[in-house]
């Protein structure tokens, strides 16, 4: 099989050397094996919301739905209820994900639909200029914000451990981390978080210096069946200073699928719509 190629000709719009460029190049390279392995580019679907981060709907030639801002998990699980052979994938920035379409992402978590949710972290609303989202640490200055952030961000990693996600991994914007953690994903049958550490170059440069603090999870003997170790862990890092921080996979674990608990999706899923009576 001639090795297929997902990339669209589009003009890119991202800054130049934005680490958004590395998760593309990772997502691509990731998407590109599986299609040579099981040869069907319809295997694969894409749904993305509002900010820098939806810019790879353009860039990526998979069906999907650029959605409205915070609404990727509800349209996601709809495209996997629709039709559960796809593989499904979901894209948010932190302000698209944590702030605006919060509950969504709690529930996502909750229903433990087999799709997965890459979520670019940059910590700041970088496509309208820079505002601070939840993530953003403490003391961070710009015009909406002169006196600094007064609130502690939130912990995306430790809040999915606790609403019951199957699958919790964080990594840096690093193409082939990018790859490693999300043909980990594809793997695991159930819901897969994955937040990707991707600072702005132009509103949150500092936070480039993160990729110099990271540790592997998998190096360090930590046990991603465990869950009290995975909520340590994910205390390590608070998103306030660049101090050790850990990535990879913090938790994984085997629980009911929602759409496995239907029988007709179910068949669907197995056999496609060729034996679903209309």
């Amino acid at each position: 099989m001639v090795r297929p190629n997902i990339l669209t000709n589009k003009k890119y719009t991202w800054c130049p050397g934005c680490p958004n460029f590395q998760i593309l190049a990772g997502v691509k390279k990731t998407v590109e094996d599986y299609m040579v392995a099981s040869k069907n580019k319809e295997e694969f679907a894409m749904v993305t919301g509002i900010g820098c981060h939806a810019k790879i709907y353009d860039y990526i030639n998979l069906p999907g739905l650029n959605s409205l801002h915070g609404r990727v998990p509800p349209v996601a699980l709809g495209l996997k209820l629709g039709n559960p052979r796809l593989n499904v994938l979901g894209f948010s920035g932190d302000g698209d994900a944590y702030a605006e379409g919060l509950g969504h992402t709690i529930h996502a978590a909750r229903f433990n639909s087999n799709w997965k949710y890459l979520i670019h972290n940059n910590q700041v609303f970088s496509l309208t200029v820079g505002q601070p989202t939840p993530t953003t640490e403490i003391g961070f200055k710009e015009k909406t914000t002169p006196l600094g952030v007064k609130l502690q961000p939130l912990n995306p990693i430790k809040m999915m451990l606790s609403v019951g996600a199957t699958f919790v991994a964080r990594v840096f914007a690093d193409a082939k981390q990018v790859e490693w953690v999300l043909k980990q994903a594809l793997r695991h049958r159930g819901f897969a978080f994955i937040e990707i550490l991707q600072p702005c170059i132009i509103f949150h440069a500092q936070a480039m210096q993160y990729k110099n603090n990271l540790y592997w999870l998998e190096k360090a003997g930590h046990d991603k069946t465990n869950l009290e170790q995975a909520m340590k862990r994910a205390d390590e890092f608070d998103y306030n200073v660049a101090k050790k921080i850990p990535v990879g996979i913090f938790y994984q674990v085997k629980k009911p699928v929602f759409e496995d608990q239907f029988p007709q999706l179910k068949k669907l899923g197995k056999n496609g719509w060729k034996d679903i009576k209309r």
